[in-house]
Order: structure tokens, then sequence, then C-alpha cells
């Protein structure tokens, strides 16, 4: 069921194709129940390729990420930040707190500040850094102030060090699937161009089209199977033991504890398809600002 008033949902990327890698499949079932999805790249993506770049590869990678947001009925934003330039300067994290109060969430999905590149974590950081001041009137006066941080979530990722992703969300996407595939198709510069030539793949891209399309359905599957393999122990406890252990492909997602705590009641409304008894681990408690110890600062 969904919820009684519809959700905005803010997705935070670094690149024009982060947001819908990470959370395609999520946010399909979001835009299919009537929620409003804004997707965001806070650079404009003229870095990701091996012979086109600057404005020209920017033009066409922001017509890349708008036909992307088309095939969920979602909207993106790309920002004209130079890719492989971000970093964490205080207008840049001013362009962050207006833009997530101007949209006024209900729920902000970004990188974990931990990442291979720079632009993904100073993204994750600019969140992190705008959570607590989105709700003081003094910073970015011009934008009127929130009167609480939404919940932040954080993407999945593989790193390990200084800390693992411990995810306390997890979705089952096997019925989008096909949506993300298309979304992931019109990114032709990064799934058929830049990352395979980046990863020594290139030349197992099909030329024809469709035979193109279908590799990278291919290619998709065996990237998300490992990662409902890796957190099946909370697909079981999310969609219970006879469903949980046929679940193949999911996203998921892991609390920060810089925006607000998702208790049962707000994870039953931010993931109204999720089964009811669905919540996050035992033991996860998020620490309150006057909690944290005068030692930890």
């Amino acid at each position: 069921m969904a919820a009684l008033e519809p959700l905005r949902i803010l997705v935070l990327g670094a690149h024009p194709d982060d947001a819908d890698i990470k959370t395609g499949g999520t946010s399909a079932k979001w835009c299919a129940m009537g929620h409003t999805v804004k997707l965001v790249s806070m650079t404009d993506g003229r870095g990701g390729h091996q012979t086109q770049h600057g404005p020209a590869l920017a033009r066409r990678r922001r017509a890349e990420a708008e036909a992307a947001a088309a095939v969920l009925g979602a909207t993106y934003e790309v920002f004209d930040l130079p890719d492989g330039e971000l970093d964490d300067r205080l207008d840049y994290r001013h362009r962050v707190i207006r833009l997530i109060r101007n949209f006024r969430p209900d729920l902000v999905l970004t990188h974990r500040p931990i990442d291979y590149h720079p632009d993904h974590r100073f993204t994750g950081l600019l969140v992190q850094d705008a959570a607590y001041l989105l709700t003081v009137p003094a910073v970015c006066p011009d934008t009127p102030h929130l009167a609480t941080s939404p919940v932040i979530l954080y993407f999945s990722d593989a790193f390990k060090k200084p800390c693992r992703f411990e995810p306390h969300v997890v979705v089952d996407i096997g019925e989008e699937l096909d949506k993300v595939v298309a979304m992931l198709d019109c990114h032709e510069s990064q799934f058929y161009e830049w990352i395979p030539y980046n990863a020594g793949y290139l030349e197992e891209v099909p030329r024809d089209v469709p035979a193109r399309k279908a590799w990278l359905a291919e290619r998709l599957r065996r990237r998300l199977q490992p990662l409902a393999q890796r957190f099946r122990e909370l697909v079981v406890r999310t969609y219970g033991p006879e469903r949980g252990h046929q679940v193949q492909y999911i996203e998921a997602f892991e609390v920060s504890e810089f925006g607000a705590p998702l208790d049962p009641a707000a994870r039953a409304r931010l993931f109204p398809f999720l089964p009811a008894h669905a919540g996050p681990p035992s033991g996860f408690v998020r620490k309150e600002w006057v909690d944290i110890p005068e030692e930890e600062g």
C-alpha cells in the first residue's frame, strides 16, 4: 500500500549514471507507486570517456541522464561541476544545502564517504556535512531551512577499510531489472564505451544494438547476484525464508547516522513495497547528537 502522502526521494550521485546503477530498481518501484524521484549528478561527467571529453561529452551525458530518468518517469539534474574536480569547498556544501532544502525530500540516498573515486567520496561528504546545517536558519538564509533532517541512506559498495558497508535495507529488484537495463542502456557513452575501455573488455561489446543490450543485461545480472548472496541473511529476514532464499537481485542501503533515524514507522512509510514485518537488523541504534560523549567530539 502506498504512503498517504506522495514521497519525495532525492538520489545524489557523483556522475550521470551513479544514481541509476545504485538505485535504479528501487527508484522504479517508487515511481510506479506515484512517488516523486529526483536523480542528481554532482558533476557533468566530462572526464568519463577515452576519446571524447570536455563540453561535448558533458552535453552528451546530460542527454543520456535525461533519457534514463524518462524510463522511470523521474527527473535528472546534472550539475555543471567538472568531472574529477569535486571537493569539499564551502560553496559546494551550500549548493547541496540549497538543493535539499528546495526539494524537501523525505529521503536522501548517496555515496558513502569511503570510495575509490574522489567525486564519490566528496559527494557523500558534502551530504554528510549538509545534514545538520539543513536545519540551521542562519546558514544559506536565502533558502528556507528544514525543521528536521531527512533520512539519509548510503549506496552499497564493497570497500572494507576503514569500515565495511553495513546494510539496513535490502530491496528485491528482480521485477524491475528490465527497467534498470533500459536506464543503463541510455548511458551509451559509459556502458558500451568508457567503462569497457577502462576495464579492458571493450572488444566484448557487441556492435549490434539489440545484442549489446542483452549483453548489458547479462553483465548487470552477474554484478547484482553476489550482492544478494552477500546479504542473504538480511534478505531472508526482510522477505521471509521462502521468498528470501529465492531473491537473486537486490539493491542495499545503509542508514547514515547524520540524518533522521530509520525507525519502523519511517521504514514502513519510505519503503511501502517492503513486507510489513521487515525492519533494520537487530541491534541497529542511531546515535543522537546529544548522546555523543565529549571525547568523541
